[in-house]
């Protein structure tokens, strides 16, 4: 797929972060868009947008979670545009707590949009997808997938569960012509933090406010430059792609050290926390 131009592309999670990006730097290069979100007032807000740069562009309500939402959207996308030639599995969400306190609700509510949300967008748009040879399934996975951190054991857990599915996706309809690309980011400055559920936070950060802030000082890379990225995965059919200096550190961390790797860098997160919290209380 050298080039986007009139090519079909469903996104998931569109209404801002690295799904957003994808629908901007996509309808420049003149793809077709069907994107979604459960934020429609975000959602329209891309979606004029893109259409007031000429774009054509629509837009669904579509919670991931709820597998009837993703039949009626691929339904919307099979009647405008008769058929798709990629689907971004984008969406996800975050949650912060330790699993001695984990809510059983919190952590299937996430693991409901983030592995079943990329099951089944991709169960339910293949036969759309099966019918345009060449076509590509984009599932959204984390550097976390391969490193894990205290505090975000169910995040963890999802992203590895999307990591290993979409291997096993891709062998299994390698003969249908249709891709699988699974995506790796690490520190993607998006809005996923604030819109994180959070349980006992207190190891962490003693505001949701101070909480946020550590993410953005973590985060380096762009929602633009991951999509950037992606896009250019896409196009030259790679199966695997990392995105961001730590996200490209920590897999070759795991490669090297699989059974450690994990304890190096919650230590070194554990230690640089010390040395903020006590810089914190120096001032005050």
């Amino acid at each position: 797929m050298q080039s986007f131009k009139d090519r079909v592309v469903v996104i998931t999670g569109a209404a801002s972060g690295i799904g957003e990006a994808l629908a901007q730097a996509l309808t420049a290069q003149g793809a077709q868009l069907l994107i979604c979100d459960v934020d429609m007032d975000r959602l329209e807000a891309v979606a004029s947008g893109l259409r007031a740069r000429g774009g054509r562009c629509l837009s669904q309500r579509c919670d991931v979670a709820r597998a009837d939402d993703l039949m009626a959207l691929e339904e919307r996308a099979r009647e405008a545009f008769g058929g798709v030639d990629v689907l971004i599995n984008n969406a996800g969400v975050g949650l912060v707590s330790p699993v001695r306190s984990l809510n059983p609700d919190d952590a299937h509510w996430l693991i409901d949009i983030n592995f079943w949300g990329v099951v089944n967008g991709s169960r339910i748009f293949l036969p759309l997808l099966q019918a345009r040879p060449g076509s590509t399934i984009v599932n959204l996975s984390s550097v976390f997938a391969m490193i894990s951190v205290p505090t975000q054991s169910m995040y963890n857990a999802s992203k590895a569960a999307v990591r290993a599915f979409s291997d096993a996706l891709r062998e299994e309809i390698r003969e249908l012509q249709v891709h699988v690309l699974c995506v790796h980011p690490g520190g993607i400055k998006t809005r996923i933090a604030k819109q994180s559920r959070l349980g006992d936070y207190s190891a962490l950060a003693d505001s949701p406010e101070a909480l946020h802030a550590q993410f953005d000082q973590m985060a380096r890379t762009s929602a633009s430059q991951a999509a950037d990225v992606i896009i250019r995965a896409v196009q030259s059919r790679q199966s695997r792609v990392l995105i961001g200096q730590d996200a490209r550190m920590g897999d070759l961390l795991f490669r090297l050290f699989p059974a450690r790797a994990s304890a190096w860098v919650a230590g070194i997160a554990r230690r640089q926390l010390a040395r903020k919290l006590s810089a914190v209380k120096a001032q005050r």
